[in-house]
């Protein structure tokens, strides 16, 4: 049995890679998260995705001695330049509040035409093996902002994307249809076939 520290707090985010992870790399996986292996939060001060999701994932190898997969996400709209990016979990200055992140995110797009709503998640995901291997993956669910929020599945800006191709925002798709296409789930299967080919996991 391969055991895994995963490199998060959050609740919403912790099952979704588990539903994606775990089919992947076996369900004889162990999984710890981050609050069960009595970590605390790191601070994230990488300027991309990429580099925060390593910072997490080397903090969390170097306490536990265990491989450990850490990710940075978050929403980047076209016409904020990207924005909010790193920045999307405190976009309205206190961490986490998904609430206030959105309400503010809709204000200011509040006279933004449908036509320039364009905006992708974007994951990157990162292991450190216990021996000190660093890997590395990327991913992105094109899609677009409505203008009021709907359905009470996902967390995060969820309620408010709706995923190219699609008529609903993720949060009114099950966990299945929203896995199925999300960003994490491009991230993570990449990042899992590269740990299972080249890392021996």
């Amino acid at each position: 049995m391969t055991t895994f520290v995963l490199a998060t707090h959050n609740e919403g985010k912790k099952r979704e890679l588990l539903a994606i992870l775990l089919p992947v790399l076996g369900e004889d996986t162990e999984v710890r998260t981050a609050a069960e292996a009595g970590l605390d939060d790191v601070a994230e001060t990488g300027v991309t995705f990429a580099e925060n999701a390593l910072i997490k994932a080397r903090a969390a190898a170097a306490a536990t001695g265990l491989t450990s997969i850490a990710d940075d996400s978050g929403i980047a709209v076209d016409v904020l330049g990207g924005a909010p990016g790193i920045f999307s979990a405190r976009w309205s200055g206190s961490h986490g509040d998904d609430k206030a992140n959105l309400e503010l995110l809709l204000a200011q797009l509040s006279d933004i035409s449908a036509e320039h709503r364009g905006a992708q998640f974007r994951c990157a995901a990162a292991a450190v093996t216990a021996d000190g291997r660093e890997f590395s993956a990327e991913g992105v669910m094109p899609g677009r902002l409505a203008t009021a929020p709907a359905g009470a599945n996902g967390f995060g800006y969820d309620p408010i994307f709706v995923p190219e191709g699609s008529d609903f925002s993720a949060a009114q798709m099950s966990a299945e249809e929203k896995n199925a296409r999300s960003h994490r789930k491009i991230a993570f299967d990449k990042l899992a076939a590269i740990l299972s080919t080249q890392a021996g996991l």
